[in-house]
Parts: C-alpha cells; sequence; structure tokens
C-alpha cells in the first residue's frame, strides 16, 4: 500500500508574513488547527489538530517536531503520534488574506489507525507469522508519553526478525490504540486477540491494563505489562515489568529534600489507580524520611484546567510537589503552574515524567523538575548509546526522545522472546512460566525478577535540563 495524502485548508484575513509570525503562539484565533509550540525552529516541539476526523466528531491531535522551514510559506512537521508521518503547511496570498494548506501523508499503518477509529477493521495477521500485541495509547492525554513506543516495539521485532532460527516463523507487530480509555483499550485488546495474537504487550495507563486483564481472563492470552506500575494484581498469564511506587519513592525523595532543605509535601495527581498508589506510598514512606504532608489534589485523565490544584496547591504550606499527573494532562498542568508564577516556588519530583512530555512542557516551566526511573535517555553506556543510534537511523533525527516508557517496550519485547525461544513453542502459559523469573543485562542495566511479582533495577533520580532528564548522583 503507497502513501495517502489528505488534505484540509482554511481562510484567514491575516497578511501572510505577520500569520508566520504569529505560528505556535495561540494569539492567532485559531488559524492553524489549534497549534502550540513555544519556538519556531527545527526540532521544537510542536502540538495541533487535525480536522480529518470528521466521522467521530473530533480532530486528531498530533504531537511532533518542526523539520524544516521556508519563511513565510511553508512549515514541514515530522510527527510520531497518532501515526509516524508528515505534515507539509503551505501559506499562500490571497486578495482577502492568506489560504492555508494543510496536507499530511498517511502510510499503511496511518491508514489503519484512522480506519479503525471509524470503526473498520484492515486485517488480521498473515498465517505464516507469529502475531505479537502492543496496546498502546497513540491518542487521547496519554499518548504524549507514548509517543516513542511503537516505533521502539517495531525495532525490537525488526531485529528479532534479522536474528531469528532458519525455518522459525517471522514476529508480525499489531499495534491497537487504547485512546487513553480503558473501555476502547478492551475492544482494542480483544481485537488484538481476535487477530491471532496470543502474547499482548500494554503500554498504556493503569486502569486500561486492569480492565484488559479482567476483560482477557481466562482467553489463554499472556499481557506483559512493560512500562511503571503500582504493580498489584496478578495472575499466571500476567507479567507486570516496570518501576514501582516504593523503589522510586525511596530514591527520589530523600535526596529531593536534601537538595532542596524543603520537607513539606503536596500531592498532586490524575485521579486514577498509579496516581493514588503513589500518593499512598508516599503518605506511607514520606513521613519516616523526615517528610510532612500538606495537601492533596486529584482530577480526572484528561483535565485541561488545573485551576483548583494550583489554588490549592498556593493555599497550603508546601515546598515541595509530587506530580503524579501523566502525559499530556502533565504538560499543561506544569505550562499553567508556570504561567501563575509559581513554578519556581516549589521543587517537583514527577516519577512519570518522560522526556517526551518534558518537550512539550518546555525549558522555561520544567525548571526545578524532577523525575526518577529506571532509564533516561541520556545514559552514556555502550548499550544504550548504539539503541540510540539505531533508533535514530531507522525513524530519523525529529523522531520522538526515548524515554522509560518507550525504552521499556523495546526490552520487553526482548525478555519475551527469549522466554519464547527458550520454551521452543508459541504457548503462553509456558513462556509466561519462563519469562516471571531471570536476570538480564539490557539497556537500561541489570533487570532481576524473582518469579513472585518483584522486579529489581536500578533507579536513577534524575533533573530536567532543557528537553532532557540528567541524571544526579546521590550526595
Amino acid at each position: 500500500m503507497g502513501k495517502v495524502v489528505v488534505s484540509a485548508r482554511r481562510h484567514t484575513p491575516v497578511r501572510r508574513t505577520e500569520l508566520f509570525s504569529r505560528f505556535g503562539s495561540g494569539d492567532a484565533g485559531g488559524w492553524l488547527f489549534d497549534c502550540s509550540c513555544d519556538v519556531v525552529e527545527p526540532g521544537a516541539a510542536i502540538m495541533l489538530s487535525l480536522p480529518i476526523d470528521g466521522q467521530t466528531g473530533g480532530p486528531v491531535v498530533v504531537f511532533g517536531r518542526i523539520g524544516r522551514i521556508r519563511y513565510p510559506s511553508l512549515i514541514e512537521i515530522q510527527h510520531d503520534q497518532p501515526w509516524r508521518g508528515r505534515l507539509v503547511v503551505r501559506m499562500t496570498d490571497d486578495p482577502d488574506g492568506t489560504l492555508v494548506t494543510l496536507q499530511e501523508e498517511l502510510d499503511e499503518e496511518g491508514l489503519r489507525w484512522l480506519m479503525r477509529r471509524r470503526g473498520h477493521v484492515l486485517r488480521h495477521a498473515s498465517s505464516r507469522t507469529t502475531p505479537l500485541g502492543l496496546l498502546t495509547s497513540k491518542s487521547g492525554s496519554g499518548s504524549l508519553f507514548g509517543a516513542a513506543v511503537d516505533g521502539m516495539a517495531a525495532l525490537a521485532v525488526d531485529e528479532i526478525n534479522a536474528e531469528r532460527r532458519h525455518g522459525t516463523a517471522p514476529i508480525e507487530l499489531l499495534v491497537g490504540d487504547d485512546a487513553t480509555d480503558s473501555a476502547t483499550g478492551v475492544a482494542e485488546a480483544r481485537r488484538l486477540a481476535a487477530s491471532g495474537c496470543r502474547t499482548i504487550l500494554v503500554a498504556t495507563a493503569s486502569h486500561t491494563y486492569r480492565a484488559v486483564a479482567q476483560a482477557l481472563r481466562g482467553t489463554g492470552v499472556l499481557l506483559v505489562y512493560a512500562i511503571m506500575n503500582e504493580g498489584s494484581g496478578a495472575g499466571r498469564l500476567q507479567i507486570q515489568l516496570g518501576e514501582r511506587p516504593l523503589d522510586q519513592i525511596r530514591t527520589a525523595a530523600p535526596e529531593l529534600m536534601r537538595r532542596s532543605d524543603g520537607r513539606r509535601w503536596f500531592l498532586a495527581g490524575n485521579d486514577y489507580i498509579w496516581p493514588r498508589a503513589m500518593h499512598r506510598t508516599a503518605r506511607r514512606v514520606l513521613p519516616g524520611q523526615g517528610g510532612q504532608i500538606a495537601g492533596e489534589a486529584l482530577v480526572p485523565l484528561g483535565s485541561v484546567d488545573f485551576t483548583r490544584v494550583i489554588e490549592a496547591l498556593h493555599a497550603s504550606d508546601a515546598d515541595l510537589l509530587l506530580s503524579t499527573f501523566v502525559g499530556q494532562d502533565s504538560a499543561v498542568f506544569q505550562r499553567q503552574l508556570h504561567a501563575a508564577g509559581l513554578s519556581d516556588r516549589y521543587v517537583t519530583l514527577a516519577p512519570a515524567l518522560d522526556e517526551s512530555t518534558l518537550a512539550r512542557i518546555g525549558v522555561a516551566a520544567s525548571r526545578g523538575v524532577h523525575a526518577v526511573s529506571g532509564y533516561v535517555g541520556t545514559l552514556q553506556t555502550p548499550a544504550n548509546v548504539d539503541l540510540q543510534r539505531r533508533y535514530r537511523e531507522r525513524f530519523g533525527p525529529w523522531a520522538a526522545p526515548l524515554s522509560t516508557l518507550s525504552e521499556a517496550v523495546y526490552e520487553a519485547i526482548l525478555l519475551w522472546w527469549t522466554a519464547a525461544r527458550a520454551v521452543g513453542v508459541d504457548d503462553p502459559v509456558a513462556i509466561a512460566d519462563t519469562l516471571r523469573s531471570g536476570s538480564h543485562d539490557l539497556p537500561r542495566g541489570r533487570v532481576v525478577l524473582d518469579g513472585h511479582g518483584r522486579v529489581s533495577q536500578r533507579m536513577r533520580f534524575s533533573r530536567a535540563a532543557g528537553i532532557a532528564l540528567q541524571t544526579l548522583q546521590p550526595g
């Protein structure tokens, strides 16, 4: 299947040079599909809404980076979500102002995504392959943290297929999008299972994973939850990898209190399973480390107005902030806190912060923000340097940055394949039993699974440095 080009046009009475200068500034009256970016230059993070999904009643939100500029007539955007593609925005003079034309290239995967969103299913897995499912968030508020997930999954599958033994069936990656919604996630997981996937890798928020685990119980499908999670809930065909709240809090909180000389914590985040688990852990652990809880606020996932949270934070006597917002919510909250003039007042620990979200927050609003995870993109280990090289060679310089939430999917597929190869057959139970324990040297370092749901890995405390995370050594 070749590329399909989808076009959209919009007229504005503003002259072209003025229009170009207002690109992404938020004061252009929506002339460019609600486009938002901090600076207009190659590599800058950008978000916009494409009006190409009219049958479902909503636009498609796209996250990407500016790739090429020709003043004042052309802006090219490379993007990874909700599919990997290229947007070309052209501005031409007309007698009454400017005609803005947007052309989006849809490849095969992008067309499949759009057709599934409109209720159509294009294909099942080939009978000559071993299908492997990936359920992630390619749209909705969680899509920001999932920007590189399917790319890393594709890279892992390609590398496995290149090295597989003669006579074994190649792996075929099938991708589902939960749209950051648990009901959609269940429908997509069922579609993947019906397409022949006997294993599904999950890289979504916890509420989707929980719903999918319940819906697929008894179907014989192995679920591997790849990214950070609260660690509760288990079954013989459920493997949970990733960082856990207790390890993250124990690593980062005392170091942040020592560095900031702060003690009073305000807990703020999204109202679903993982943030609530993180807050419970903080309430249990922080007092023993010399910390105090000054307040708490939770809002629904997908919120766009954080005024109530910011007012509660400002009214407290907190000097430290535990931010458990995820994806787009994390970016919007931090930017609104900065706009209110309060971001410098609080030192922030955001355990779910990843490099894709950090790029959307921007340099100014991310000062004083810290993270804790098993992986950061700036690791200078030989394994990670080589992984970054292969990723950039495959997807280009403007692809979404690697983070613990995408690199974990690459590693999870390698672990699954190691277990599947050891078992010798596509038997989910045997693969799960083998995968459940072992010690593995991965790009993030050594990861140990103890067979009882415990995952051990080194936690890295880091701070925002521009749009990257810089590891801090304990002192």
